[in-house]
């Protein structure tokens, strides 16, 4: 890859340093929650509330990042002044609290490699979505590199002759997909990924982009503990969600993990796609195949078939494809661009 295509995927070196820490943090996450997991895949703490107490320590995070060059006051000042952006990250943030729901529930019914391979059957709605809400056009070369994408997707379902090791329960349990609670499960994690990808992107590039970054974060996540304190509600759970016992469950170092790296996807995440694009975002977790495949199998003997390297390459394949024609979707300039920018042309 030259280096001009590099420079055409990435801007600057920050920009990098958020992809590659991206794609980290989230191999990462896989392995914690399976790590997390007891023997029978099951959880022994409220899902939940471990959600609902990671968005709290999203939300401390973002607000003492956002405080170390400024005052609490600023901070509401920001969030009374800015509260329509406010309203309108409820959408990504009840999908995201969504998503981070189903992740603990899908995880406990498919090993980590062949989750992640199921989630991105998520490219080629990216790729509409990001059309329909940016109004770009994406090129043949960009459609055929998520299409390959996708097809090495497929690719891990196929059930390959050549494959001499036997199937264990966990790989047969990923490869009837298609077939009950687990498929539907599944496909809504696809669909609140892909929605709420593109529109955070749409918030933070165009909606908010006059509005500081930790404080678009402080917004999603307070919007996402007002959604996960209502699906308690809903289910009825809110107060055996905060008992001692649930709580004490909660803070053991397995659990305090899983928080905090996701904690920290949370924070790279708005960064992503503020200095980059979701479509680049779905490439980025397309890579975290080959590091989960590889770390599945050193951690848990979760084995490697030839589907699964297959997979892998034709990934590799569609992602070195796409970078030859990268997607640009930079911000919105501000009022404060645009006025550094008349400084510049009247120099």
């Amino acid at each position: 890859m030259s280096s001009l295509h590099l420079k055409e995927l990435f801007p600057s070196k920050f920009s990098f340093i958020i992809f590659v820490g991206y794609i980290f943090l989230f191999v990462n996450q896989g392995i914690l929650v399976t790590a997390s997991q007891q023997s029978d895949n099951n959880y022994n703490y409220n899902i939940v509330t471990v959600v609902l107490l990671t968005e709290v320590l999203k939300l401390v995070v973002s607000s003492l990042l956002y405080c170390r060059e400024n005052s609490a006051t600023n901070l509401v000042t920001e969030i009374v002044t800015n509260k329509n952006v406010l309203i309108l990250y409820f959408i990504p943030a009840f999908l995201y609290c969504l998503y981070n729901n189903l992740a603990f529930w899908n995880l406990s019914s498919f090993d980590p490699t062949t989750y992640y391979l199921l989630l991105q059957l998520r490219v080629v709605i990216t790729g509409i979505l990001f059309q329909v809400i940016f109004k770009k056009i994406l090129s043949r070369t960009q459609w055929i590199s998520l299409l390959i994408l996708t097809l090495g997707c497929m690719m891990k379902q196929i059930n390959f002759p050549i494959n001499s090791i036997p199937i264990s329960d966990s790989v047969k349990k990923a490869t009837s997909v298609s077939l009950g609670l687990d498929a539907i499960f599944i496909f809504t994690q696809i669909i609140c990924s892909c929605l709420a990808g593109v529109y955070n992107e749409y918030l933070l590039k165009n909606r908010g982009a006059s509005v500081n970054i930790f404080v678009q974060n402080v917004f999603m996540y307070l919007d996402s503990i007002v959604c996960n304190v209502l699906i308690l509600i809903l289910n009825g759970t809110v107060i055996q969600a905060f008992t001692y016992e649930n709580i004490a469950k909660v803070f053991t170092y397995k659990v305090l993990l899983v928080m905090i790296n996701n904690a920290a996807i949370g924070i790279i995440t708005s960064f992503f796609l503020k200095t980059l694009n979701s479509i680049l975002k779905t490439f980025a977790s397309a890579l975290e195949l080959i590091f989960t495949a590889l770390l599945s199998y050193l951690l848990f003997d979760i084995p490697i078939y030839v589907n699964t390297v297959l997979s892998i390459g034709t990934v590799l394949l569609a992602t070195f494809l796409y970078s030859q024609n990268p997607v640009h979707n930079p911000p919105k300039p501000t009022s404060v661009d645009k006025e550094k920018l008349l400084q510049i042309e009247e120099v």
